[in-house]
């Protein structure tokens, strides 16, 4: 494995990715999240060959979930690492999770502390067609909407002055090993990505490759595009709803002022939407919003039957109300006004 390399297509194509789609400008610090798999060491030669054309800063994280077949993985990361003359940031899980989504998320919060405390502006993993394909099919038999759909979009804030980027969503998990092989990069082969008790390895292993003999040879690239089309509709659908929901919320004839408590302190009301503006805007809009409400006022995302019960106040009877929220609060009626509000102990 060695430093240098030829032009490849695939450092044509990733070169152009950044320059059209704006992902990660020059000079910028940027953090690799390195698992030690194809995709990650991939992305990771990709970019340290551009490093001269765009000036960036790199340098490697690698997550340690303590996990026994992944025994020597960190080591074999971090030499990596000092071959390449990058910075190295490793992260111990202070325990052993066994669910895919604690994982992620560990993965993600530890990615964040190693950015905020070095000053890295980009978090970059290797996520490519083939895992976005994977995560639209996974979301669409769970039952997830147009957000769900849209499945690993190309950037996202993680944190205040934090992206997260995912630069090679336009190349397969294919392309990323026929690199590896023709760069002689050291592929850490993940037993895990065998194990069929994961939803996600059953995709990937059984139900794709019976998709792509039975019903389309490009099924992965159908899927990808799909939830490309769907990142613009989303994008668009949720700043409409932004903005709706700025109208619902916004004072009228005084309405939404706080009171003063006999002893003079400020009694701010409950977070409440205008029926009216809501009823004049469609069915999608009034669900956005209505998510859109609840997320900033639970401060956790809420269930489809959550988002339901409160759309449904919108043209109800005055008084009417929802049951208990997990949280303890209800959604309730009062004339032009749903409010939410803290149930009495």
């Amino acid at each position: 494995m060695s430093n240098s390399s030829s032009w490849t297509p695939l450092h044509a194509r990733l070169h152009q990715t950044l320059r059209q789609r704006r992902l990660l400008p020059q000079q910028h610090r940027v953090l690799i999240g390195v698992s030690g798999g194809q995709d990650s060491l991939c992305l990771t030669k990709l970019l340290l060959d551009l490093q001269g054309k765009w000036g960036w800063q790199l340098a490697i994280a690698h997550c340690d979930h303590r996990w026994q077949l992944d025994t020597g993985l960190a080591s074999h990361v971090q030499q990596i690492a000092q071959t390449w003359a990058l910075p190295f940031y490793l992260q111990i899980a202070p325990e052993v999770t066994t669910s895919e989504a604690a994982a992620r998320q560990w993965r993600y919060e530890s990615l964040i502390e190693i950015a905020q405390g070095h000053g890295y502006q980009d978090v970059v993993t290797g996520h490519t067609k083939s895992d976005r394909a994977e995560t639209t099919l996974y979301n669409l038999i769970r039952g997830a909407g147009t957000d769900g759909l849209q499945a690993l979009t190309w950037q996202r804030a993680l944190a205040t002055g934090l992206q997260l980027v995912r630069p090679l969503l336009e190349v397969t998990r294919a392309e990323t090993f026929q690199f590896c092989q023709e760069q002689h990069l050291p592929i850490w082969e993940d037993a895990y990505n065998q194990d069929l008790k994961f939803a996600r390895n059953r995709i990937r292993q059984e139900l794709l490759p019976y998709l792509q003999i039975h019903f389309n040879p490009q099924v992965e690239t159908a899927l990808a595009q799909t939830a490309e089309l769907l990142r613009a509709d989303v994008e668009y659908l949720e700043n409409c709803a932004y903005q709706l929901r700025q109208q619902a919320m916004a004072t009228v004839n005084g309405e939404q002022d706080g009171e003063m408590t006999p002893e003079g302190e400020d009694c701010s009301p409950p977070p409440r939407l205008n029926r009216l503006v809501l009823q004049q805007a469609s069915l999608s809009l009034q669900r956005r919003v209505i998510r859109q409400f609840l997320k900033d006022a639970q401060k956790s995302a809420p269930s489809f039957e959550q988002i339901e019960a409160v759309t449904v106040l919108i043209t109800a009877p005055n008084r009417s109300r929802t049951s208990s929220f997990p949280t303890g609060a209800i959604a309730e009626v009062e004339g032009n006004w749903i409010t939410l509000r803290a149930t009495q102990k």
